[in-house]
């Protein structure tokens, strides 16, 4: 069954233009959404990569590298390149009770037993790389692979020593959480790693509560002509993205843009200067989609709960949620 087109799903806007915008810029960071059950969030991710335009990647790579990636970087390709071959972007779910082993990939029993040959069995990680990667119910994952999720994510290879077996290959990919926060918080370590946080709820209008379901039945009774019917928007979207990224590194942001971006974390008391960087970069990305050729404000308010929100400290006077918190400072600081 084809996936759901990302252009026929109902509101939720925020989410749809923050997976837009990783999209764009992988270096965001990836995606964070935390909002109710049965509110389209695994649906809006498995649409965004279908969405997507296709890869080329080397034929017979289990790391699905790009042609023009360092070899070094890769076991298999630092064999030597043979073809090319385009591939559908990798989306890969990482299930709760994954082992760590299915994870980061393993000797290759099979062979080993069969033929008394040590080799490689490769991983989730590694069928994610130039991918995204989803974990549904992420506040429920449990330490040890939060931990392992962290160092790959900062340096985006996947390091294996285990069982005789001592190599280095590509993990570079888009991380996407979801959950529902009446379940657990997420580990903070994790939460600060995601580039982008968003809040989806149950819509409240009986118009788009009714859109929602007939457009889900539709799909169900007939998934081909549903999509069929949405495939002029789902390829002009895909133009747009691609129009965006090759914008992206002649989209400027001014000075004062970035003074703004500073207010507004100074303002929020956020750690660090990660929230500054992603601030810009995601503005940017924005504007690229935009068809902009320079980041203004406007830009900034628009993605600045997303890019915030899950930054901010604990303040015991101030009873307001993150959200609310950043509006309130958005206000403040970049009135209109």
């Amino acid at each position: 069954m084809p996936a759901f087109p990302f252009t026929a799903i109902v509101a939720q806007e925020e989410m749809k233009r923050a997976l837009l915008i990783a999209a764009v810029d992988p270096t965001i960071g990836g995606v964070l959404v935390f909002g109710d059950r049965g509110t389209g969030k695994s649906t809006a991710i498995r649409a965004l990569a279908a969405l997507l335009p296709k890869i080329r990647a080397v034929a017979g790579c289990p790391y699905s590298c790009s042609p023009d990636a360092p070899a070094a970087d890769c076991p298999h390709c630092s064999q030597g390149r043979g073809k090319t071959h385009m591939i559908p972007v990798p989306v890969v779910d990482l299930p709760l009770g994954a082992t760590e082993d299915r994870v980061v990939g393993a000797l290759d029993l099979e062979r080993a037993l069969t033929r008394g040959e040590k080799a490689f069995e490769p991983g989730l990680l590694a069928r994610a790389n130039r991918g995204f990667l989803y974990i549904d119910e992420v506040n429920l994952l449990e330490d040890h692979l939060v931990d392992l999720l962290l160092d790959v994510a900062a340096s985006g290879v996947n390091t294996v020593e285990r069982e005789g077996l001592s190599l280095r290959h590509p993990a570079r990919f888009v991380l996407v959480g979801s959950g529902n926060p009446e379940e657990g918080e997420l580990r903070p370590q994790l939460l600060d790693r995601f580039g982008l946080a968003c809040e989806v709820g149950t819509p409240t209008e009986i118009a788009t509560r009714i859109e929602v379901v007939r457009r889900r039945d539709a799909y169900e009774r007939d998934p081909e002509g549903f999509c069929a019917a949405h495939a002029k928007s789902e390829k002009a979207l895909q133009k747009r993205i691609v129009a965006a990224r090759d914008r992206l590194g002649t989209v400027s942001v001014p000075d004062a843009v970035l003074e703004a971006a500073a207010r507004l974390c100074l303002a929020l008391g956020t750690d660090g200067l990660r929230g500054e960087l992603t601030l810009m970069r995601t503005a940017r990305s924005l504007a690229a989609l935009d068809g902009a050729e320079t980041v203004g404000i406007a830009h900034l308010r628009q993605v600045a709960p997303s890019a915030l929100r899950h930054r901010l400290r604990r303040n015991p006077l101030d009873e307001s949620g993150s959200t609310a918190r950043v509006a309130r400072a958005i206000t403040e600081v970049l009135p209109q």
